[in-house]
């Protein structure tokens, strides 16, 4: 594990990070869900793909990197963007988990691996409504304290200012990007998905041009254990 410290929009972090096959020439940036680090990314891929070196990143707020205040995904992608350019890469694949696939997304690169990413944003289930209108009514009477009553178990433990970054991204619709993303992609999909529904896939791979969906049996992390599937795939899909 290495750190990285820089500067994006005045404000410093401190970034954890690990690189595995430092010789390749071309490199792939693992970028994990919300709740989650880059242990979990390393621990699905670090034995495959070994073509490519291999970036592991924890995100703002994430692992063992730093916050400062809440972000939004576009200004987390810029964060990531002045990592890769301080350590000197430019990654040709960048795969996503959740909310990492959308920051894969915005980063724009050659091409992008999807697994169960966010960004789609599909209409919420009528506890939901009631819980986020609960929340601003505390909010508004000063009991922000109670903020963990109302939280989604996706920021379970986390600290007020990662649930707030939470608010500010779950609801960021992407559809846009999709549809104006030029590069090429591949989408791998839980089938039982609840996080991030399947229709959400389906969406998303009318919205990309040059996009294979491949929806598999499993959960939101239903991609533990496929590595060498994963792989596979990139290679039948994803030649130069």
């Amino acid at each position: 594990m290495a750190i990285k410290n820089i500067t994006s929009n005045k404000m410093q972090y401190s970034l954890s990070y690990e690189l595995l096959n430092h010789t390749c020439e071309k490199s792939i940036l693992f970028l994990h869900g919300w709740g989650a680090n880059k242990e979990l990314m390393k621990g699905v891929f670090g034995e495959f793909l070994k073509d490519y070196c291999h970036i592991y990143l924890d995100l703002p707020g994430f692992g063992n990197s730093s916050i400062i205040k809440a972000m939004n995904s576009f200004e987390v992608k810029n964060v990531v963007k002045e990592f890769l350019f301080s350590i000197g890469k430019n990654p040709q694949i960048i795969i996503g988990h959740s909310f990492g696939g959308k920051i894969a997304l915005l980063l724009n690169p050659e091409s992008i691996v999807l697994l169960s990413s966010s960004g789609i944003v599909l209409p919420k289930r009528l506890w939901i409504k009631i819980k986020i209108a609960l929340f601003k009514i505390a909010k508004f009477c000063g009991l922000k304290r109670f903020y963990k009553v109302f939280a989604s178990k996706d920021v379970e433990g986390m600290s007020l200012v990662m649930y707030e970054m939470f608010k500010k991204v779950v609801d960021e619709d992407m559809s846009e990007y999709f549809r104006d993303y030029e590069g090429r992609a591949i989408l791998f999909w839980g089938k039982d998905d609840s996080a991030t529904p399947i229709i959400s896939a389906q969406k998303i791979n009318t919205l990309i041009k040059k996009s294979t969906l491949f929806e598999l049996a499993g959960d939101h992390f239903f991609f533990l254990g496929r590595g060498g599937f994963i792989e596979e795939k990139i290679a039948q899909n994803l030649k130069d």
